[in-house]
């Protein structure tokens, strides 16, 4: 199983404005901060704006903060949202060419039920269950903040 770069971006982001504690953050912040492209990271934003995951607000004073409780966040269901697609082999793919070993071959559906599991799996998950709460008392108190602040 391979989740895309922007799905993992889109957890990251999430993760990153979860520990920011509900601050405005920037863009800017968070590709330095995880040192990834801006220009990706733009896309990812405005994705996760569209679906509801984060609020955007624009101008002098804007930023980006979580759009629902950390706890309201279930990866899985965001997985299912941003990932394009789980062809994990050809045959997936029904635009693709006829495999020749089709009517034989039961590996697709061994796959396809290999994906559910590990989509259901995701789905017992929130975006707070996905950060340490145990070592939330080690990560500086407003560690983000005063970065941006700096910048």
């Amino acid at each position: 199983m391979h989740l895309t770069e922007f799905t993992d971006y889109s957890i990251r982001v999430l993760i990153y404005l979860h520990l920011n504690n509900n601050k405005k953050a920037t863009i800017k912040s968070i590709a330095e901060y995880y040192d990834i492209s801006r220009n990706h990271l733009v896309k990812v934003v405005h994705n996760l704006s569209t679906l509801g995951y984060i609020k955007s607000e624009k101008g002098k004073g804007g930023g980006i903060r979580l759009g629902k409780a950390p706890n309201e966040i279930n990866i899985g269901e965001l997985v299912v949202q941003v990932e394009p697609n789980f062809n994990l082999v050809g045959c997936f793919n029904s635009s693709g060419p006829q495999c020749k070993i089709e009517g034989v071959c039961s590996l697709k559906m061994i796959l396809r039920k290999a994906t559910t599991n590990f989509i259901n799996e995701l789905k017992q998950y929130s975006l707070a269950d996905a950060v340490r709460n145990d070592k939330l008392d080690t990560w500086p108190d407003n560690y983000f903040v005063k970065n941006q602040n700096a910048q």
